[in-house]
């Protein structure tokens, strides 16, 4: 199934309250081929739902305006895929309300542990240009490669860490 995908990326400047009442889901993320600096093919494990997905920007400048691919898989088929080589990223997605919108907060696990990102998806361009950033979120990152699943996968936070100080951005103080 094909389908643009318009979305504004932030980091999260701290954890809202009553996000741990919210919605929740385990991601598995297996991107591919691991030899790929920037793999936009992207085997998926989100609770108990599995698909693969190749992902990529409609214009070269502009990370917001994607098309997204996405085959559902059963539970076989994504166990014989995920024995491919890739990269690996493991997060908790919470489904978290605010303002009419639905903000999918996710909270790194594992290599990736301190960083917490913050999506919001729209139906149209004109609603995704017109967003204003909540107050719970420190910098819009949508057109930073280094936080692209792609770019994020198979790193650690470590690795990541002088890209998120440039906009001041530290590790959470309220953990889940």
């Amino acid at each position: 199934m094909k389908q643009i995908e318009l979305e504004r990326t932030y980091l999260a400047k701290y954890i809202p309250e009553g996000i741990s009442e919210c919605e929740s889901k385990e991601v598995f993320d297996l991107y591919i081929p691991a030899s790929v600096v920037h793999p936009v093919l992207r085997l998926r494990k989100s609770g108990d739902k599995f698909e693969i997905t190749k992902k990529q920007p409609i214009y070269e400048t502009d990370s917001s305006e994607q098309t997204e691919d996405t085959i559902l898989l059963s539970d076989l088929e994504f166990e014989a895929l995920s024995k491919v080589e890739g990269k690996k990223v493991r997060k908790i997605r919470y489904m978290y309300p605010h303002e009419g919108r639905i903000a999918e907060i996710d909270v790194f696990q594992d290599e990736l542990e301190g960083l917490v990102v913050v999506d919001f998806e729209f139906e149209t361009s004109e609603e995704k240009d017109s967003f204003q950033m909540p107050d719970f979120c420190l910098a819009d990152v949508t057109q930073e490669e280094f936080t692209a699943g792609g770019m994020l996968c198979g790193k650690s936070y470590a690795n990541i860490e002088n890209s998120l100080s440039r906009f001041g951005y530290h590790k959470p103080i309220r953990i889940i």
